[in-house]
């Protein structure tokens, strides 16, 4: 019987998701869609992403990053959600940690907002619909 060591794979390369270190970037995802949640959770995990964490509000989501600190090293936010829209749980996630990875998730036409929360501190953001290549890419670009 053969085994995986007598098929060495051509295409062998580390995940995207793996720090140098070999461990996986945990990632937190906030957004009140479940399907642009599902969507970036398999993007990451596909990577070797560790998705630590899901949330459908800020509020839920500035929660969540203050019982999982310092183990996040990485937050992806919608910017309009319910309770608590995304640019006031940014700043407050800054307020709380002012090291804080975040990248912004927006519809088109939410320019203004955008500009708001790489003001604020967001390291990058993503534009709706979500595109494989370019989710990861932003997310390298802003933990790297």
């Amino acid at each position: 019987m053969k085994n995986k060591q007598d098929f060495p794979n051509i295409n062998e390369r580390t995940p995207e998701g793996q720090k140098p270190d070999g461990s996986k970037y945990r990632v937190l995802i906030v957004d009140d869609s479940m399907f642009v949640t599902k969507q970036i959770s398999q993007i990451l995990t596909s990577e070797g992403f560790d998705v630590i964490g899901t949330a459908s509000d800020g509020q839920e989501g500035l929660d969540m990053y203050k019982e999982q600190y310092p183990n996040v090293d990485l937050v992806t936010m919608d910017i309009t959600m319910p309770k608590m829209d995304g640019v006031t749980a940014l700043e407050k996630i800054i307020e709380f940690d002012k090291d804080a990875s975040v990248i912004m998730i927006s519809a088109l036409g939410k320019q203004d907002l955008v500009k708001k929360s790489l003001l604020i501190g967001a390291k990058n953001y993503i534009v709706k619909p979500l595109d494989r290549a370019k989710v990861l890419e932003r997310i390298l670009m802003s933990i790297k």
